[in-house]
């Protein structure tokens, strides 16, 4: 494919990440001459006047896409867990980054103990420093690890840092782990390596009630998520904690990450346990009401002149007829200018004319010459579109041409905006720039750059707005900030940056609806679109966006609900979601043992990132009373009982002081029948989360099928249920004696002559009507029993809850 060369030498494991392959193909494709090389990339651009013109936002489509939000999740105790392959003993060299509260001293002493040899940087060192540093240590030989600790020290509120206080605070936490990370980049290969970060953002990363703390903490998570994405092998961990003054503990439970648990890299502790961060589906089903988008509304846009951007503004415009102020670093568009014009018309034809005008000023024409020239019109054009669409409206568009690294400059504009308005209802901090390259390959003026249009912009923006009213604040986050991506380790870090400092609202403006958008690669809009990048998305596993159900997001999350702070936007995510260790990091063959297992548990086959902790169960219908003597039209059909039960053992499986309290939203929504009377195997998953105080899982139960004409098994999702557990114990229920029978009641036999229900599940032995409506079931006497073998403990008695439902 693209004219390249087949090379035999070329292996899988070269490739870890979507970057890697678009790099290949960039280095591998023929160059060929300038003219032939123009004319191919003006025959493979799309047109993309289309977005602007054309594509407007459909909230049907913007539905369809699964609304995944970021939920902190259960992790095991390490003590279940599998080791990482990290040794630390006598032959281990760990580089230590220090916190100013005494963690790292801690750490250090602890190290030592076990005979490490600590190599201790100084806090507050500058590049340079660092730099002489590691190199000076790794001609003494390699290092084991990296602990960085700055990020633990808490800092003042974003908007209360002046310039000053705001660039020591990034140099600290963020700059020098650049500078570390990339000095002992090329010697971080093997898996008995690491890097661990420490962060004091409240102890599940933020999300929770209480949001983020010491959001530039989000920023050293955002680096090390997609350092891992470079470094596979290399464990990555970043580890957050609640504020506490313990010293000592904390840096125990660090040493402990480095040891046990490879199945993640986001790890959170407070006095709950521990904790990761997974996905869950909410669908915004218009269960509240978000803000009221009218012309009065006053918007704040960065980034305005991009082409995906722009297409929002439109879609904002149209919902409210309100006030805009646009900021970008693009000149303020010309109306008049016909090449703009022309952009939305004729693209390919003005790319030809730009070539000829290059050439006629005497200078060579190149293909790069033209696409500079292309871009700058392009951002012309979709400014000019945003502009126009906010007239259209009926609203009024202030454009405000600003470099959004130059605080001062910001600063004025905010002050302006202010002065004007006296109040900011929707601030959408969109802008940002994307330079794949990776770690080692960074200057740090890019890093910089990447990191600054974004969180420089971010804190002068809060600054300016202090204490004046700010209703939302939208922030465009990517896939990148939430799971990392290879090459974009600033990207990454500004963007998590961003995530967390609106989901610090909940603490410090709580009376502001703060919400991170990560969004996926769009389609149809913006430089995704172009070459060879959606291919290389779709090998990856990875869809792209759609436009029109991209466009109406942002106008969604501001007025729909339920709400939430984080949302990652995108159909397939592919290899972003895959996990980081086969069974997820849980020692599996240690667990083989683990309490009196119940008929419904058979294999623990993992912890996944995205369904939780998973058991793979195979049911024989020749044995189980369960199924034999449930059979509709012959066909052992498991009862949902049984997939209650189910959940309820496993809900239990890993937290034995745990005890089930009730099993709610049951959608009993596909039956799992054993075809031909044949043993299948049934896969349960339950993912642990905390709401409102209480530990529930969310469970599913699925089955997987061999069909004729596909190639893969087809999964289908048969029961779900959210199971409620509680430490405390059931208190005594005491309800009134039933109405004994005095009316027409139904016995036994005339109800199995319609249901279908072998013996065991024969659990009626008469039925009648009580008091207001009700129905009194008798349950059967002397049943065989309900599994094999029948010594096996059950959780819920799940046949007195089949007496329920055949009762009513």
């Amino acid at each position: 494919s693209y004219g390249i060369r087949r090379d035999p030498d070329l292996q899988l494991k070269d490739f870890p990440t979507l970057n890697h392959a678009v790099q290949f193909v960039k280095d591998r494709m023929p160059k060929g001459d300038d003219a032939g090389a123009m004319q191919a990339a003006s025959e493979s651009a799309p047109d993309d006047a289309r977005v602007i013109a054309d594509v407007v936002g459909d909230m049907d489509a913007a539905n369809s896409i699964p609304r995944r939000v970021p939920t902190a999740v259960w992790r095991p105790p390490l003590d279940i867990c599998r080791a990482t392959g990290v040794e630390l003993g006598a032959s281990s060299r760990v580089i230590v980054m220090p916190d100013n509260g005494g963690i790292g001293r801690a750490l250090a002493e602890r190290l030592q103990k076990r005979d490490v040899d600590v190599l201790m940087l100084e806090t507050g060192a500058d590049a340079d420093s660092i730099e002489q540093q590691v190199a000076a240590w790794l001609k003494a030989g390699p290092v084991t690890g990296l602990y960085w600790l700055p990020a633990l020290d808490a800092h003042a509120a974003i908007e209360d840092m002046d310039e000053a206080a705001w660039q020591e605070a990034v140099e600290q936490r963020v700059m020098a782990l650049y500078e570390t990370a990339r000095s002992i980049y090329d010697v971080l290969t093997g898996s008995d390596q690491f890097v661990i970060a420490g962060t004091r953002m409240g102890g599940r990363h933020g999300y929770d009630d209480s949001g983020a703390i010491n959001s530039l903490g989000g920023a050293v998570c955002g680096f090390v998520k997609a350092l891992k994405r470079e470094k596979n092998d290399v464990l990555c961990k970043v580890v957050d904690f609640a504020p506490s003054r313990k010293t000592a503990a904390l840096a125990d439970q660090l040493i402990a990450e480095a040891l046990q648990d490879p199945g993640v890299v986001e790890v959170g502790r407070d006095e709950a346990g521990r904790w990761t961060i997974g996905v869950r589906e909410v669908p915004c089903d218009g269960s509240e009401t978000g803000l009221e988008l009218n012309n009065d509304s006053v918007f704040v846009v960065t980034g305005a002149a991009g082409s995906i951007v722009s297409a929002i503004i439109a879609d904002l415009a149209t919902a409210s007829g309100g006030t805009f102020h646009l900021l970008d670093l693009t000149p303020k568009p010309d109306r008049d200018d016909a090449d703009i014009a022309r952009f939305a018309t004729d693209r390919d034809g003005l790319k030809r004319d730009i070539f000829e005008r290059i050439k006629a000023g005497g200078k060579r024409a190149t293909p790069a010459m033209v696409e500079r020239e292309l871009a700058r019109l392009e951002r012309a054009h979709a400014a000019l579109a945003a502009i126009e669409s906010v007239e259209k409206a009926g609203g009024t568009a202030h454009y405000h041409s600003v470099d959004l690294t130059d605080s001062v400059g910001v600063g004025a504009v905010m002050e302006e905006i202010l002065t004007t308005s006296d109040r900011i209802d929707v601030l959408v901090h969109a802008a940002g720039i994307e330079i794949s390259r990776f770690l080692a390959d960074k200057p740090r003026e890019e890093f910089a750059l990447v990191f600054d249009v974004k969180c420089k912009a971010w804190h002068s923006m809060m600054r300016a707005i202090g204490d004046a009213p700010l209703k939302a604040a939208v922030v465009f986050s990517s896939v990148a900030g939430r799971f990392g991506n290879g090459g974009q380790t600033d990207y990454s870090a500004a963007n998590d940056f961003l995530t967390k400092s609106v989901m610090s609202f909940a603490n410090s403006r709580p009376g502001t609806r703060g919400i991170a958008i990560d969004w996926t690669a769009w389609g149809g809009i913006g430089m995704a679109t172009r070459g060879s990048i959606p291919t290389m998305m779709a090998a990856a596993g990875i869809d792209m966006l759609p436009p029109e159900a991209g466009i109406p997001i942002v106008r969604r999350e501001l007025t729909m609900g339920p709400a939430v702070t984080e949302t990652v936007v995108g159909l397939r995510l592919g290899v972003l979601t895959g996990e980081w260790d086969e069974t997820g990091g849980l020692a599996v063959d240690a667990l083989a043992e683990t309490g009196a297992r119940g008929p419904m548990m058979g294999n623990v086959v993992g912890m996944s990132l995205a369904k939780g902790l998973m058991v793979e169960t195979e049911l024989d219908p020749k044995d189980q009373a369960f199924l034999y003597d449930h059979k509709i039209e012959g066909t052992p059909v498991l009862p949902g009982v049984m997939g209650l039960e189910a959940f309820a053992e496993l809900s239990t499986l890993l937290l034995p002081g745990h005890r089930v309290e009730s099993i709610d939203d049951v959608q009993f929504m596909v039956p799992f029948k054993f075809y031909r009377n044949e043993p299948r195997k049934v896969r349960i998953s339950a993912q642990f989360a905390e709401v409102d105080g209480q530990l529930v899982a969310y469970c599913t139960l699925d089955g997987a099928r061999n069909l004729v004409n596909q190639d893969e098994p087809v999964v289908t999702t048969h029961f779900t249920a959210t199971v409620r557990l509680t430490r405390d114990k059931p208190e005594a229920v005491q309800i009134e004696k039933p109405t004994p029978a005095s009316g027409p009641s139904v016995d036994s036999n005339a109800v199995y002559q319609v249901y279908f229900h072998g013996p065991a599940y024969q659990v009626l032995e008469s039925a009648w009507g009580g008091e207001s409506d009700t129905a009194v079931g008798r349950f059967a006497a002397d049943l065989p029993a309900n599994h094999s073998p029948p010594d096996m403990p059950t959780r819920i008695e799940p046949r007195l809850i089949e007496l329920c439902f055949q009762t009513a």
